[in-house]
């Protein structure tokens, strides 16, 4: 059998070095007080080994999955993850093995396909493999390894379920894992790429990868090395190898008997098999914030280009905002000898509503519409903070863009007057921080939902306030009390005064006569501020709304304990 690279080397007796995983007394109580998993004990999993751990629907396989990489924290029990290089012939203890410099490695492969669909596989592939800090070099290697190297340069939505199953398997591979979960891997295949998943299971088994997965179909089991079963209600049932299993619990020859039998309770419970790990085996950092905003940009950079919805709402948006300004507002409405109070308000209230406009669509879809992959990439490797400055990074040039575009052609089209540089400087200015403080704000809600669609149903709520209460149709001092501090929160009344107030309304509306006086004494000191104050309240808006967005996505996509903590060894006691 091969070794663990950097581990050290394959004894006589056929074992390998690698990771050693087990787990004593696992008690998992879900929101609300129910008890999910009820003093489950794991196997002792030696390197190289196939667990399947089986059980019917809803008994808790998933959850103590998730348990055992560190994504759920239970309420009492023991899961130990050490490296053991005994099979190697290392004469050491545990605390002497291991390269400093190379932590452990793992992955986990959630039930779903998650790969980003829009990505021809091959690139899919060699961004997962950059964001590790992995060779790009491996990747031919591994769609080879999985039989993907024919569909490498396929979009991944027109994969078979099979392949999808096999693109998510290859993406942990990259970072060549010492201990790989998955959750029902199987799950949807018809029974041939079922069995072929399998065998590529045992193949990563047989190169000294610690396998742990779920299954529910009994073919899986005659696969691995041990099988465990879960009993209805999450409590434990038997365990031990297929083979076992089969001639003292199911004499029909198949598993499906067991997976209602009980475990038989044992009066002395053994103490935990796996032994303190030194403070050389430390799992492996995450790759650099610079290099994961660098990696980041590239692949939604890419999306862009390569996702129609998103590529339409990046296009569509400017071209449907400019063309309504061309229609809706007659020229010369800034002509100082023949002002226009109501319709030049008009303009730069649709100027700000525009600019907000680009930035919620463009952010709206961001976040919502690849969460699972970000829940995947977070357990491992993903930080937060370049996963948000990337979508900033590529789409904050497209935003700049429109609104140059937006007030370039209203120039254009004499809806906007001739002036100095410093006036274009200044709207620019207030319209460019309007389109990220919407963008912020788009990033914030598309991490609150889970699905396009449900942003696509926020959009609307989202805008109504901005144009009720931007000040613009009701001046903020007509307003009722409710409404001027339902307005102080709204980033378009900001930006329309700070748009007014580098345009000079105050001073155009004064030589309008009546009408302009009127204007005046309607919107008060509305437009009386700088406009440098309305850019301040914009750029907190937009700093809050990123720092909301962060703590959400924090929260929905929780970071495994084998990435937070510097030893191996996870021991869980009653909170």
């Amino acid at each position: 059998m091969a070794v663990a690279e950097g581990r050290g080397g394959a004894s006589d007796t056929g074992r390998v070095a690698g990771v050693e995983l087990s787990a004593r007394g696992i008690e998992l109580a879900l929101p609300g007080g129910v008890v999910a998993l009820s003093g489950v004990d794991v196997p002792t999993v030696a390197p190289g080994s196939v667990l399947g751990i089986a059980g019917g629907s809803g008994a808790g396989k998933t959850l103590l999955l998730e348990v055992l990489a560190g994504l759920r924290v239970p309420r009492s029990g023991r899961v130990s993850v050490r490296w053991d290089d005994s099979g190697a012939g290392g004469a050491g203890d545990a605390g002497d093995a291991g390269d400093a410099g190379d932590g452990l490695r793992y992955g986990f492969v959630p039930q779903d396909d998650i790969v980003h669909r829009a990505l021809p596989l091959r690139a899919a592939l060699e961004y997962a493999a950059r964001l590790r800090g992995t060779d790009v070099g491996a990747v031919p290697g591994t769609l080879r390894e999985l039989g993907l190297d024919d569909v490498a340069e396929q979009p991944v939505r027109t994969l078979s379920g099979g392949q999808r199953k096999r693109a998510s398997i290859a993406i942990e591979l990259l970072s060549r894992p010492e201990l790989l979960f998955l959750d029902e891997p199987t799950s949807g295949l018809d029974p041939l790429a079922g069995a072929q998943l399998v065998r590529h299971l045992r193949l990563l088994a047989a190169r000294g990868v610690t396998v742990v997965f779920t299954t529910h179909t009994p073919a899986d089991l005659r696969h691995c090395d041990q099988v465990m079963f879960i009993a209805p209600n999450g409590r434990p049932g038997p365990a031990g190898t297929p083979d076992a299993l089969l001639n003292h619990h199911s004499p029909d020859g198949t598993f499906e008997a067991l997976y209602s039998t009980e475990a038989a309770p044992t009066t002395a419970p053994e103490t935990a098999t796996t032994a303190p790990v030194g403070p050389r085996a430390r799992f492996a950092p995450a790759t650099g914030r610079l290099r994961q905003w660098a990696v980041l940009s590239g692949r939604d950079l890419r999306l862009l280009r390569h996702d129609r919805l998103t590529a339409a709402i990046t296009v569509g948006s400017p071209l449907l905002i400019i063309a309504m300004f061309a229609l809706l507002f007659r020229p010369g409405v800034f002509d100082p000898a023949h002002p226009s109070p109501a319709a030049s308000a008009m303009v730069l209230f649709w100027i700000a509503f525009g600019a907000f406009f680009f930035g919620l669509a463009y952010g709206l879809p961001q976040i919502c519409g690849e969460l699972a992959v970000v829940r995947r990439e977070r357990r491992t490797v993903l930080r937060l903070g370049p996963y948000l400055l990337a979508k900033l990074t590529v789409l904050g040039p497209v935003l700049l863009l429109a609104d140059a575009l937006l007030l370039a052609v209203l120039r254009a089209l004499d809806r906007l007057p001739s002036a100095e540089p410093s006036f274009y400087a200044s709207l620019f200015a207030s319209t460019a921080l309007a389109s990220f403080a919407a963008l912020a704000l788009g990033l914030c809600c598309s991490a609150l939902v889970s699905e396009p669609s449900q942003a696509a149903l926020v959009l609307p709520l989202l805008c109504f306030p901005q144009v009720l209460f931007s000040g613009a149709f009701v001046p903020v001092p007509r307003m009722a009390e409710g409404g001027r501090w339902i307005s102080v929160a709204m980033t378009n009344r900001w930006a329309f005064e700070a748009l007014g107030s580098g345009a000079g309304l105050p001073e155009l509306w004064r030589g309008a006569g009546t009408e302009g006086r009127a204007s005046l004494a309607s919107y008060g000191d509305s437009f009386g501020r700088p406009e440098w104050v309305g850019w301040v309240v914009l750029a907190g808006c937009a700093t809050a709304f990123l720092a909301v967005a962060w703590l959400v996505l924090r929260r929905r996509c929780p970071v495994s304990a084998h990435r937070l903590l510097s030893t191996p060894d996870v021991a869980r006691a009653p909170r």
